[in-house]
């Protein structure tokens, strides 16, 4: 790795920085976690830079759903080179596309990384750059690249450019010459090109990432321009693939949960000093309380009631917080599950039934659920006074409320007094808003509005959530 002690920068200051920008991402790594990395470096040395990354991740993380943070992070600390490609440093030399498309499609056709790695270097150069800084006297907004005149480089750019998927017929049409496959298997050779296609677009925005963090800095591209983990990405933008990451952590987290509920639990049972007998009973001591008298609470599950939005880009942040509820069970006497977009439906049942297959919730309340009326959008006034009309006995006084949505109304009536009689009849309303709090009471957002009737937080993303959840559950 010629990059590893480049620039006055030692392989330790690299191992320490690439730590805190991982830290920075919300992966927990502690001081012997470091100094074990420290180790396998000393073990491993840096002659092959996959087995260092390898070495690397096995000692820092803590579970596979941490790689997609992890990979690129490494990428700007330990990269693979520094610079533009050698093949592109004489001068007088002119990038070739095509030439370059026909090294592409052979490398791709022979699987060969080494190659690939190389390719995408050019590539990123050649096609990549955009601007000119002063005095370079290049065109790097042309394209014409690898004279380092460039303001920065852009994968997006230099993909839309290249379009390596395009290469997909050709390299086709060569395996098969010479050859008798059947359809089947030319299926099979299809989609595995397609994946080295996909690979190969992840090196150029690897390289992309290499070339802008030497200009401007590794922190601040490991801090702007690397996916968070799943549980720091905000429910209202999280990707299909975030969203099945967040699933896949629901028992886990659960089980935390519980965990910290049974603690809390057991400190409440414990009660509280009741004054007045521990007085009468420091009579016989001169008057000094030497065994405080407590009073005993009695063992009692609460009940849970959740009232979910499941329209649009909220339904994710719904349907992750119906799962981990869900996953909860064990801690309440009662948990009760109603979904609306304009009307409202009972959905317990539906969730009960659908454990073994959590990525198709959202689909199972739509079709098997009462949710909608006349038209598809939000209406939280209409929902709330059904709520409130039909489902009375699901409130009693030992009740805790939570509202997940984000309070557009779609310009029509919030219905205050609905919300107003549901929180007189509960123990206790909380809504969590996945909307960020500048965003409350803008546009047709009745947020604020709602806020000032009941306990109104801010719930983002999984972290957020598990913190609010571990917080205001009752016990």
């Amino acid at each position: 790795m010629t990059g590893a002690s480049t620039a006055g920068t030692g392989v330790p200051e690299r191992l320490t920085a690439l730590v805190r920008a991982l830290r920075s991402h919300g992966i927990r790594i502690g001081t012997g976690e470091t100094v074990d990395a420290g180790q396998a470096l000393l073990a491993l040395g840096l002659s092959d830079r996959e087995r260092v990354r390898e070495g690397l991740a096995a000692a820092l993380l803590h579970s596979e759903g941490q790689r997609p943070v992890f990979d690129p992070v490494f990428d700007l600390y330990f990269p693979r080179g520094v610079g533009g490609p050698e093949s592109l440093d004489r001068p007088g030399r002119e990038f070739d596309r095509d030439d370059l498309r026909d090294r592409l499609a052979a490398a791709l056709a022979a699987d060969d990384q080494a190659l690939l790695a190389q390719l995408a270097a050019e590539a990123v150069d050649g096609m990549g750059g955009y601007g000119t800084r002063p005095g370079s006297g290049g065109t790097g907004g042309s394209g014409s690249g690898g004279t380092g005149g460039s303001d920065g480089w852009s994968s997006h750019q230099t993909l839309s450019r290249l379009r390596p998927e395009t290469l997909l017929a050709r390299i086709l049409a060569g395996i098969r010459e010479g050859t008798a496959e059947g359809e089947f298997a030319d299926r099979l050779t299809a989609d595995e090109i397609r994946r080295r296609i996909e690979d190969f677009r992840g090196l150029v925005g690897t390289e992309a990432r290499r070339r802008v963090a030497e200009r401007r800095g590794r922190d601040e591209i490991a801090r702007r321009a690397v996916t968070t983990t799943a549980d720091r990405v905000d429910f209202l933008i999280a990707g299909r693939a975030q969203l099945d990451e967040l699933r896949r952590t629901v028992q886990p987290l659960a089980r935390k949960l519980a965990t910290r509920l049974a603690a809390r639990r057991r400190r409440a049972a414990r009660g509280r000093i009741d004054l007045r007998r521990t007085l009468r009973g420091s009579l016989s001591t001169g008057g000094i309380p030497m065994r405080p008298v407590l009073r005993r609470r009695r063992p009692a599950r609460p009940e849970l009631v959740l009232l979910c939005d499941v329209s649009g880009s909220v339904a994710g942040f719904a349907n992750f917080t119906m799962l981990l509820v869900q996953a909860l069970h064990d801690q309440f006497s009662k948990v009760r599950v109603f979904a609306f977009v304009n009307r409202v439906d009972e959905v317990t049942d539906l969730i009960a039934r659908g454990t073994a297959d959590p990525e198709g919730l959202g689909s199972r309340i739509i079709s098997g659920a009462a949710v909608t009326g006349y038209h598809g959008s939000s209406d939280y006034g209409s929902a709330l006074g059904e709520f409130a009309e039909r489902y009375t006995e699901a409130i009693t006084p030992r009740s805790t409320v939570f509202v997940l949505g984000d309070a557009r109304t779609n310009m029509s009536d919030p219905n205050v007094p609905a919300l107003r009689d549901i929180a007189a009849r509960s123990r206790k309303l909380y809504w969590l808003n996945p909307e960020g709090r500048p965003l409350w009471q803008t546009g047709d957002s009745a947020a604020g509005t709602y806020a000032e009737l009941v306990e109104m937080y801010e719930c983002r993303n999984a972290q957020q959530l598990s913190a609010l959840i571990g917080r205001l559950l009752p016990v």
